[in-house]
């Protein structure tokens, strides 16, 4: 994986090395040997100025590769002034490609310490293969080149936080002196970010570090993944005036395509100064070469400034993922590639539609296992018993009991009611509520989750209007691999991992259910999880869909057959 991204990046010195060739042939064919040999080194001494960074270098393995693909390169420049002029290449020893070129930035001390022995023990190895000895004195220097520090959010110092104005009015802490960092300057830029969700960053960085990354990387969307802050910052530099940036490359997630991460990557594909993806790899699977976890899938995205076509390669089959030699074989397709790295039409440029406005939605989010309760217990809290109550416990259906077996479990639905009322009408689902949401709600980070403990935390107030009055809708499962679309009795509240739509017409439910819907679908939605699995998103593949208006014979036969 490494290899294919670092490859990619630093084709233009395979490139300019071609030309260089073709040049200095043609001097010597004319006579001219020393602006031959004046021709090469000049690439030469470039070659031992270009510098390769990795923003998030771990323990060195892309830096190590990149120097080893440069070292064959170097190695093949210094046999071309050896044919070209024998001796003329032994004054090319005082000057050579060696670790002060690569570059790196990690967090953590300890991988810092060991990218950096990586790459003077990868570069002693060389030397020793080509030279038969040992470098000259001092074998090791001191370069600085490897700094332990982060590549995305640095501060001042460690004292208290400071309390900032937050949304809507809220206080959040964030860290003082806040900035994004400077990053050394580099030709080429690699890596392999961390993996770690948007929505999981502010329980795997904590909420001082979230608030203060946010707040100081306004443009990327706080849902985005964490590698999309490398991202962002790499596709800023190459734009930048002044910048000696030629390319990026970085693995990243296979979520890159989602929504909020695709955002990041659309808004400079279509800047003033844009940058274009000259390489990607959609969907790629992590392997037992590269990870300890084979099931991880990845994306892989190569990028320079201005509009150009790319090679988009995509996995034809896999096998031996587990294994030393994993077989993995790619097809590719040129063209543009679009912020959903396609190639040909960008179906994510489709705007919403007017017509399919409050019609979908996710189903609630309950943020308490506490109001989910079996029919039994429902009624010792008095269903059947209290009046009105029927309204407030309901049959309750997530993604798996839509693809497999309902659990035949209920939830307590106290939406529209304060705690008082749920107090004095519904003694004993009170007294539950408070003893099994409470605690779990007080723990919670969000203000308003605490403070409204009785209600879920995302009641999906939009949704309630869209279902009101229907005897059904529609479902499907939001991640899923096989994409299904059923009606519900109206009675059913959904849970979050349920995308609803507010229709009983079995004609939409035909159209949802077609081909063609099914195309569209695939081609706007996510990826997610260890069977990679296509994730129904609502803003990009229901509400941008222009569903069409068939003559009312058609409209017949297309309800019949999705009654059936």
């Amino acid at each position: 994986v490494e290899r294919l991204v670092v490859v990619t990046v630093l084709e233009p010195l395979r490139q300019e090395w071609a030309q260089v060739q073709a040049t200095a042939e043609r001097l010597k064919e004319e006579g001219r040997t020393k602006e031959a040999v004046a021709a090469v080194r000049t690439f030469h001494d470039k070659l031992c100025n270009t510098r390769v960074l990795d923003p998030a270098c771990g323990t060195g393995n892309f830096l190590y590769v990149a120097m080893e693909l440069m070292k064959r390169l170097e190695g093949d420049v210094l046999e071309a002034i050896a044919d070209l002029g024998g001796q003329e290449a032994l004054g090319l020893e005082r000057q050579s490609i060696d670790p002060h070129q690569f570059l790196g930035l990690e967090v953590n001390a300890r991988a810092a310490a060991i990218a950096e022995l990586v790459i003077w023990l990868g570069y002693l190895q060389w030397h020793f293969r080509t030279k038969g000895g040992p470098p000259g004195e001092p074998i090791l220097r001191d370069f600085g080149n490897i700094r332990h520090m982060d590549a995305v959010l640095t501060w001042d110092g460690y004292p208290l936080p400071k309390v900032v104005a937050g949304p809507s009015g809220s206080r959040v802490e964030t860290l003082p002196g806040a900035k994004r960092p400077d990053w050394p300057e580099a030709e080429f830029i690699v890596g392999n970010p961390p993996f770690i969700g948007g929505k999981d960053i502010r329980a795997n960085l904590g909420n001082v570090y979230a608030e203060t990354l946010w707040a100081v990387h306004e443009e990327v969307p706080d849902s985005a993944d964490f590698v999309m802050y490398w991202w962002d910052r790499a596709a800023s530099l190459l734009t930048a005036n002044g910048t000696v940036l030629r390319r990026f490359g970085f693995v990243t997630t296979n979520s890159i395509t989602q929504v909020f991460s695709r955002r990041v990557v659309a808004r400079h594909l279509e800047a003033k100064k844009p940058v274009s993806l000259l390489m990607a790899i959609p969907d790629h699977p992590w392997t037992k070469q590269s990870s300890d976890h084979a099931a991880v899938r990845i994306a892989m995205t190569v990028a320079c400034a201005g509009k150009h076509d790319g090679v988009l390669r995509k996995v034809v089959s896999e096998a031996g993922l587990d294994t030393d030699e994993p077989a993995i074989e790619l097809s590719a397709s040129q063209g543009r590639i679009n912020a959903d790295l396609t190639v040909g039409v960008d179906v994510t440029a489709a705007h919403e539609l007017r017509a399919n406005e409050g019609l979908c939605s996710p189903g609630v989010k309950l943020h308490g296992a506490g109001f989910i309760v079996t029919p039994d217990e429902a009624a010792r809290l008095g269903l059947g018993r209290r009046p009105g109550l029927e309204r407030h416990i309901r049959h309750y259906r997530n993604g798996r009991d839509l693809t497999g077996t309902p659990r035949g479990v209920m939830v307590i639905d106290l939406f529209g009611l304060d705690a008082e009322a749920v107090r004095q009408r519904f003694p004993e689902v009170y007294q539950h509520v408070l003893e099994h949401v409470k605690p779990e709600r007080d723990a919670n980070n969000r203000q308003s989750y605490k403070d409204n403990w009785w209600v879920f935390g995302e009641p999906r107030k939009e949704l309630r209007p869209a279902l009101g009055g229907l005897p059904c809708y529609i479902a499907t499962v939001e991640t899923a691999k096989h994409r299904t679309f059923q009606f519900l009795d109206a009675s059913i509240l959904p849970d979050n991992k349920l995308v609803c739509i507010g229709v009983d017409d079995a004609l939409v439910l035909g159209v949802l259910s077609s081909r063609i819907h099914n195309i569209w679908t695939l081609r706007n939605c996510g990826w997610q999880g260890v069977g990679n699995d296509p994730v129904y998103v609502k803003s990009r593949c229901f509400d941008p869909f222009p569903f069409p208006l068939p003559p009312e014979p058609l409209k017949a036969r297309i309800r019949a057959v999705a009654e059936e």
